[in-house]
């Protein structure tokens, strides 16, 4: 319950902020997309994967880094495939109704789709119903 409660508090607080206009479409930082991480990594490699600067591809308003050559060209080959759900921000946060910061190596495929959360301890809530959490954010997420 403590860990529950802290991971509430902790995603209002640093919450980029709620649902509005202003949220890119995609989860980017000064490192890219999804933190510079290879979307395509985690399926084909079943981890997350840092991609590299000089291996990218701009998609949806944001630059993707890639760890190869060959996840580049499976990712600009089917880019829907591949990139997270709710472009890439936290989906225990997006099932809250806010758009929230993830870190990559909190992670999980569910259903051939790619989902981040804000940290392995508020995946650990997330994972308590990820079906639950699923519909939640996906009647509260909006696709710009």
């Amino acid at each position: 319950m403590k860990v529950f409660l802290f991971s509430l508090i902790v995603l209002f607080s640093i919450s980029i902020h709620a649902q509005s206009s202003k949220d890119p479409a995609v989860y980017s930082t000064k490192e890219g997309a999804i933190k510079g991480y290879d979307p395509v990594a985690y399926f084909v490699s079943n981890q997350p994967a840092k991609g590299l600067q000089s291996i990218s591809h701009v998609w949806n308003g944001a630059t993707w880094h890639f760890a190869s050559e060959t996840n580049k060209q499976l990712f600009t080959a089917n880019p829907e495939e591949y990139t997270p759900q709710y472009g890439g921000y936290c989906a225990y946060g997006w099932a809250q109704g806010y758009a929230v910061k993830i870190e990559p190596e909190a992670w999980a495929i569910e259903g051939g789709k790619l989902y981040l959360n804000y940290s392995k301890g508020v995946q650990k809530d997330w994972d308590k119903d990820r079906a639950g959490y699923i519909k939640k954010a996906d009647l509260n997420f909006v696709k710009k």
